[in-house]
C-alpha cells in the first residue's frame, strides 16, 4: 500500500525508533537500553506487539528475525516447558517466564509475576498467523516439537481456569484477556498440519471466556487489556465488543492515554493510589485501530490525533503520562506504544482507501 507522504514520514520516523530497540539476536527491548527501570529486557508479549508494525510496513525480514529468535528462546527452554506440560506447575518459577536476556535468552530469576498465560497465547497466535499469511517461521523438528509442547502446556495448566498475573504482571486472577489470548492462539495453530489441538481445549476456553465477559476478572469490570480480544485476537462477538469499548472509553480513557484499570497504583500520581491512575499512550492507538477496523473513520481519526499529541519533543512515545499532567515516565520510547501507533496509521489509511473506492 502506498501511503501519502505525510503519513509515510510518520511511519518512517517511528519505525526508525523501533529499530533502535532491536538487538543483534533479533529480539526487541521493551524500551531503551539506557533506562534504569528494568525495561532493557525482552518480554515475550512486548516482542509480539513490537513486531506487529513491521508486518504492516512489509518488512518480513525483521519479522522473521524476531520470531526465529522467539522460537530459539522456546527451544532453549524446551526441557522446562516439557516438564511443565506433564507436571502441572505449583510454583510461579515453574511456569514459562515472561522476560529473557535479549542476547543470551536466559530467564531472569528475580521474583516476578511470571504466570502470564496471555504471553503464551500471543506466541501461539502469531506463529499460526504467520503460517496463514505465507510467512511461516516454524521449520525444524525442534521448533515443531516445542510448539506442540506449548499446546500441551496450556492444557496441563488448565488455562481456562488458571489464575495468572495477566498482561500487567500483577495479582493472580482468572483474566478474560489471558483466556482469550490462549483461545485465539489455539485456534490459529490448530490449522497447522503438524500440530494437534484437542477440540475440548477450545470449547473449554470459549465457555470460560463467555462466563467472564464483559468483565476482565472478578475484581476488574473494565481493563485496557480487554482490547486485545478485539485486536489482534478477534475472539469476541460484536455485542460483547461494543460493551468492552463502551466501558473502556467511559471509564478508562483520558486525555493523554488510557488507564489500565481503576485504582491502578503503577505510577499513580496520588500517594494513596486513588483517582490519579497513569495514562498509557498505546491505549489511544489501540482504540484507533479497533475503530478503523470497525469502519468508524471519525473515531479512528480522533484517537489517532489524540495519541499524536502525546509524542514527546524527541519524537518518541512514552509508556505513560502521570495523571492530568504533561510529565511522562522514563520508559521512553516504549516499543509497544511505538508499534501500535504505526499500526493505527496503517489501519486508518486502509479504511479511508476502502471508503474512497466505494
Amino acid at each position: 500500500m502506498t501511503l501519502p507522504s505525510e503519513i509515510q514520514q510518520k511511519v518512517d520516523a517511528h519505525i526508525a525508533v523501533l529499530r533502535t530497540l532491536q538487538v543483534n539476536s533479533g529480539l526487541f527491548l521493551a524500551s531503551s537500553a539506557e533506562v534504569t527501570t528494568g525495561y532493557d529486557k525482552s518480554w515475550l508479549r512486548d516482542n509480539f506487539y513490537e513486531c506487529l508494525a513491521f508486518e504492516y510496513v512489509g518488512d518480513w525480514e525483521t519479522v522473521r528475525k524476531c520470531w526465529k529468535a522467539m522460537l530459539t528462546v522456546l527451544v532453549k527452554h524446551e526441557d522446562k516447558i516439557a516438564w511443565a506440560a506433564t507436571h502441572k506447575p505449583h510454583q510461579t518459577w515453574q511456569y514459562i517466564h515472561a522476560r529473557y536476556h535479549p542476547e543470551t535468552f536466559e530467564e531472569f530469576w528475580e521474583e516476578w509475576g511470571n504466570k502470564q498465560n496471555d504471553a503464551v497465547g500471543a506466541i501461539l497466535y502469531k506463529l499460526g498467523d504467520l503460517e496463514e499469511k505465507g510467512h511461516g517461521v516454524i521449520e525444524s523438528d525442534a521448533e515443531k516439537r516445542v510448539v506442540q509442547q506449548l499446546v500441551q502446556y496450556v492444557s496441563t495448566i488448565e488455562y481456562w481456569s488458571d489464575p495468572d498475573s495477566g498482561m500487567w504482571e500483577e495479582n493472580e486472577e482468572l483474566h478474560a484477556s489471558s483466556v482469550g489470548a490462549v483461545l485465539a492462539g489455539l485456534k490459529k495453530v490448530s490449522k497447522l498440519p503438524y500440530i494437534t489441538v484437542p477440540d475440548e481445549l477450545i470449547s473449554k476456553g470459549e465457555q470460560a471466556l463467555s462466563e467472564l465477559l464483559p468483565r476482565e476478572s472478578r475484581n476488574k469490570f473494565s481493563d485496557l487489556a480487554l482490547l486485545s480480544l478485539l485486536y489482534p485476537y478477534d475472539v469476541v462477538h460484536d455485542d460483547v465488543a461494543r460493551h468492552i469499548l463502551k466501558d473502556v472509553e467511559y471509564h478508562l480513557t483520558k486525555s493523554r492515554g488510557v488507564i489500565r484499570y481503576k485504582l491502578d497504583r503503577y505510577y499513580n500520581n496520588n500517594i494513596d493510589g486513588y483517582s490519579e491512575e497513569a495514562e498509557w499512550t498505546m491505549g489511544l492507538s489501540w482504540l484507533a485501530i479497533i475503530y478503523a477496523q470497525r469502519g468508524d473513520v471519525q473515531k479512528a481519526r480522533a484517537y489517532l490525533s489524540q495519541v499524536e499529541l502525546t509524542i514527546n519533543p524527541e519524537g518518541k512515545l512514552p509508556e505513560l503520562y502521570y495523571s492530568n499532567s504533561g510529565r511522562h515516565n522514563e520508559n521512553t520510547p516504549l516499543g509497544w506504544a511505538e508499534s501500535m501507533y504505526v499500526c493505527a496509521l496503517y489501519e486508518l489509511q486502509l479504511l479511508e482507501e476502502r471508503q474512497n473506492s466505494n
